[in-house]
């Protein structure tokens, strides 16, 4: 049985900083692509970051370029969101994501495993 465990949200300042962990018990964890996502109160889940299995390669929405970073341990079965320079904006359920094909894409779809979320609220 697939789980992903978000954890590391919070409330901060704007400005502030928060990291994001998503543990996956999942077997081929180490050959999938992986994307992190959100959903803000009355608004569609949209696409924040992904990267490929081996972490050579991470994309991200405009919206948090050079902000974000995406990571992944595939050690520990665990892929990272480092959020920087947070804006009230970015405020949301912060949900990852386990990528169906090997490049990873923005579209949900084409994820098939969701972890349950977690809370990150930017206060101005």
């Amino acid at each position: 049985q697939v789980q992903l465990v978000e954890s590391g949200g919070g409330l901060v300042q704007a400005g502030g900083s928060l990291r994001l962990s998503c543990a996956a018990s999942i077997r081929a964890f180490s050959l999938s692509s992986m994307g992190w996502f959100r959903q803000a109160p009355g608004k569609e889940r949209t696409f924040v970051a992904a990267i490929n299995w081996s972490g050579a390669s991470t994309y991200y929405d405009d919206s948090v370029k050079g902000r974000f970073t995406i990571s992944r341990d595939n050690a520990k079965n665990t892929v990272y969101l480092q959020m920087n320079s947070l804006k009230p904006e970015d405020t949301a359920v912060y949900y990852c994501a386990v990528g169906m094909r090997p490049i990873p894409t923005t579209y949900r779809e084409t994820y098939n495993y969701w972890g349950q979320g977690t809370q990150v609220t930017v206060s101005s």
